[in-house]
């Protein structure tokens, strides 16, 4: 890989920036963090005091000033992300923004087309492909272990029936352009189903509220169905009304096998509790959060704990970034990629307003 340094400016200091973001890019010794975009730094949250002798910004407009910023992350809002990414841009600055990339697929698309015009790198954080229980289903899914693929169930659900507060979460529970929670968490999971199956030709949506009081009309939840032809049945699936004792997160079906997984990635677990990116252990499940995985021998089912892979961590979306911008690899999730999982999240709202199924 190439020596070169990247100096890297984030736009944002928040959760996003502190838990998803800097943990990883300081794993990858071709980025340098060199500037901090913190509107309001306040004594104990102070990104200059965190991060001593970086250039600490109150405005994108001025962090894109800055000639020695080689690549922008923005880790704002979803209403944000079209105006910073397309000012980044337009100051000749490589890209990395926050999913959802646009709150429309129009959007999207004329920032990729701006990003080829610029001749710059514009990849979306679609950090979710180097989860490890999605990397151990697209190694079953790929090494034919689970034969021809009929059903691919892939779920978001956690047990929240309560109507949050006014201000929990800021966007994720208002109505928002880029809000909802088919952009906050149907992003992923679309985004993971098309990157490991491809594109489909139909899409089917079933958007809204599980909640008995939702004063805000905030679709909490979303079923989607992506219809391949002589493919599988992909339902992507996020609630907040499922009293489960383990949530479902993939369920895959095969005529050779079938493999079912529960919990969530544990990475973000490992962060909160303190873990570092680098550190020995950090991303590894425990056996007891294993899958199963069931084939059929002499006519009858048999089940056997089925261990999840080594991850590569989310430091492998900044490791492949830095690779394509020295010209040696694709992005990890570009532009051009997450446009059309947006343009999926409208064709699943369109679809459950309209009571049908569109094409693609």
């Amino acid at each position: 890989m190439s020596s070169k340094t990247w100096n890297v400016g984030i736009v944002g200091y928040g959760l996003s920036a502190k838990v998803f973001h800097i943990p990883f890019i300081k794993e990858v010794p071709q980025f340098k963090i060199s500037a901090i975009v913190q509107r309001n730094p306040k004594p104990e949250d102070d990104a200059e005091k965190d991060f001593p002798g970086i250039k600490s910004y109150r405005s994108t407009e001025e962090l894109v000033k800055d000639e020695g910023v080689d690549l922008v992350v923005i880790t704002t809002v979803p209403e944000t992300h079209f105006e910073l990414t397309k000012l980044a841009l337009e100051h000749g600055k490589h890209v990395v923004v926050e999913k959802p990339f646009t709150p429309t697929s129009k959007e999207a698309q004329e920032l990729v087309s701006l990003a080829k015009k610029q001749n710059k790198h514009l990849a979306v954080y679609q950090n979710r492909r180097y989860d490890a229980d999605f990397q151990t289903v697209s190694k079953l899914v790929k090494s034919g272990s689970l034969g021809r693929v009929v059903e691919f169930e892939t779920h978001f659900d956690r047990h929240r029936p309560e109507e949050p507060s006014a201000d929990a979460s800021k966007w994720k529970n208002k109505v928002v352009p880029g809000g909802s929670a088919i952009y906050d968490l149907g992003s992923h999971l679309l985004d993971q189903a098309v990157h490991l199956l491809g594109k489909p030709e139909r899409v089917t949506g079933f958007l809204g509220s599980q909640r008995e009081v939702n004063s805000s009309g905030y679709e909490d939840s979303f079923t989607v169905l992506l219809h391949y032809k002589n493919g599988p049945l992909v339902t992507a699936k996020a609630a907040v009304v499922s009293p489960e004792v383990e949530q479902l997160r993939f369920w895959v079906r095969g005529d050779k096998g079938s493999y079912r997984k529960f919990h969530l990635d544990i990475q973000e677990e490992h962060i909160k509790a303190g873990l570092n990116a680098g550190d020995n252990g950090y991303g590894r499940e425990p056996s007891d959060r294993y899958g199963t995985f069931t084939t059929i021998e002499d006519g009858k089912p048999t089940r056997e704990v089925f261990p999840t892979v080594e991850p590569p961590t989310w430091t492998e979306y900044y490791r492949k970034l830095a690779r394509a911008l020295a010209g040696e690899s694709d992005l990890p999730a570009s532009g051009a990629e997450a446009s059309e999982v947006i343009r999926l999240i409208e064709l699943a709202q369109e679809s459950s307003k309209l009571g049908k199924t569109l094409d693609f």
